[in-house]
């Protein structure tokens, strides 16, 4: 596979707008569908990492791999209500990130989810709740979602200046 993509990296981290196909090492890369989810509090959904999982005790934004002949959108509405008990009504793509942790390779296809139908809870058992954006930064995310907190709070921070 290669890049078909305008990207920037950071250390081991790239981020990018489209991709149509990726490979970040040789490694096996894991395809992963992730969901931002927003409340009409401007509150952002998050879990934290269970232990034995890859990253456990981090808090990240749900979802999880695409599994082959899924689209994206489909894995993602599959990952979210196994995961944290929602079904998706509106979403859209935000961002694309790729990052090599050295043992494990991710590519990250994170969506917007605006509009679903439920009420999003830990249902495998893990600590999830609902924070405003700004504080996102007060939780230890793994470093490949680093990229999506600071594009939400950079959106914050663009309204925020246009408010005044």
């Amino acid at each position: 596979m290669v890049w078909h993509a305008e990207y920037e990296i950071i250390g081991r981290t790239l981020i990018c707008e489209e991709w149509d196909e990726v490979v970040v090492s040789e490694k096996q890369s894991v395809w992963v569908a992730v969901g931002v989810i927003e409340n009409g509090q401007g509150e952002i959904f998050i879990c934290q990492r269970t232990g034995g999982k890859h990253q456990a005790g981090k808090w990240e934004f749900p979802g999880g791999k695409v599994e082959e002949g899924e689209s994206v959108a489909e894995a993602l509405d599959r990952e979210l209500d196994e995961e944290i008990g929602i079904r998706i009504e509106a979403c859209e793509p935000l961002l694309k990130i790729a990052h090599d942790y050295g043992d494990k390779a991710v590519l990250l296809d994170v969506w917007r989810v605006t509009r679903f139908r439920g009420t999003p809870y830990g249902k495998e058992g893990q600590p999830a709740l609902w924070i405003p954006c700004e504080q996102l930064v007060d939780y230890d995310f793994p470093v490949a979602n680093r990229p999506i907190v600071e594009h939400l709070l950079e959106k914050v921070r663009a309204n925020s200046h246009s408010d005044q």
